[in-house]
């Protein structure tokens, strides 16, 4: 007498046995990720948001029984509503989302439009804190009937904050699993040349725009501890390669294009020169024009359109600045989407295409 067939849930390599319930066929998932969205401006699912954000141990490195009675004793009880009041000023009221939602979907629409011609890839994304959650958009493909999951983390420099820690949430879901499709992770993409080459031709096509010409472009990435620069992680070095790189492919002269970092939190010294200290700087030294673009951002988000477009401007006019002008992320435009596509693609070989 034969034994049946049993592979895994996704595969049907034979003919199944009488009774037996219907098995996907097999298929290879990319799931794209970005950092996260509260689901609401108001307290409650902001607080939610920021727990989940400041609670992960790659983000925070302080011992917990110093930094929770901080997290749980002020922080969680009095940012939400001071971030909610930001999220509301740059909120998607027609969708009822964050930005950063919407442009990340939209990425991942994109995304399966272009690779439609591969007819075993289905896309999706979601988020590392918030909705959609990693572990949902995991099930989803599986149950999709994908064997095989490419996981991108939308980040084009490392860090452990940021790259490291998607990774560890989806292996971590991974590891819960009777059955656990291959995996991949896509790499940091900071010097790739289709990266800079997208991000030279968004900034010439905005500044091409514009009634005035820059004295000063700024590249502002989001800060780091410095003790995290100190203990290896390489953002630092990411981020001075993808400036170096993108000033040779503009062919500017020294001193146009600076580098700077921003967002920082807690009393820890950050990356520097800080973006809103350097904007301030400018205009109070005699610069009265800048542009400020955020090559590590593939999506705007809070800390682009609030904390740049908004608060950095204001800074930079209230101290003596004329024209200030904000270039947007890259987004689900078709240079980003040339990005995102160049890189899936790659780390596809072998499995599909």
């Amino acid at each position: 007498m034969n034994a049946p067939f049993f592979n895994s849930p996704a595969t049907a390599i034979g003919p199944l046995p009488t009774g037996h319930p219907p098995v996907a066929a097999k298929r290879v998932g990319v799931l794209l990720v970005n950092l996260g969205t509260p689901d609401g401006t108001d307290f409650q699912p902001m607080r939610r948001y920021l727990k989940e954000f400041l609670s992960d141990r790659r983000v925070i490195e302080w011992p917990r029984a110093a930094w929770y009675p901080i997290l749980y004793g002020i922080v969680l009880n009095t940012r939400p509503k001071k971030s909610g009041h930001a999220y509301e000023q740059i909120w998607n009221h027609e969708r009822n989302e964050s930005p950063l939602r919407t442009f990340t979907r939209a990425q991942g629409e994109k995304l399966a439009e272009r690779l439609a011609g591969l007819e075993t890839v289905v896309v999706d994304w979601g988020m590392r804190y918030g909705n959609p959650s990693i572990a949902e958009k995991v099930d989803a493909l599986i149950a999709k009937g994908c064997e095989r999951i490419l996981c991108f983390p939308l980040y084009p420099q490392y860090s452990a904050a940021t790259t490291a820690t998607v990774n560890d949430k989806f292996f971590e879901h991974l590891m819960k699993k009777r059955w656990m499709p291959a995996a991949r992770t896509v790499p940091a993409y900071h010097d790739e040349p289709v990266y800079i080459d997208a991000l030279a031709r968004s900034i010439e096509a905005h500044l091409a725009t514009l009634n005035f010409e820059p004295e000063r472009v700024i590249a502002s990435y989001h800060g780091i501890p410095q003790s995290y620069f100190k203990k290896g992680d390489p953002y630092h070095c990411h981020c001075q390669k993808t400036s170096r790189l993108l000033k040779e492919r503009l062919g500017w002269a020294d001193g146009r294009l600076m580098t700077t970092f921003q967002s920082r939190f807690g009393p820890e010294e950050w990356l520097q020169p800080y973006t809103d200290k350097t904007l301030e700087a400018l205009a109070k030294d005699g610069v009265k024009s800048v542009a400020v673009f955020n090559p590590g951002f593939v999506a705007d988000c809070l800390e682009t359109l609030e904390e740049i477009a908004m608060q950095g401007r204001d800074s930079f006019l209230e101290n003596g600045g004329a024209d200030f002008s904000y270039i947007p992320c890259l987004n689900d435009s078709p240079e980003g989407m040339d990005v995102i596509e160049h890189m899936v693609r790659r780390e596809l070989s072998g499995w599909a295409g």
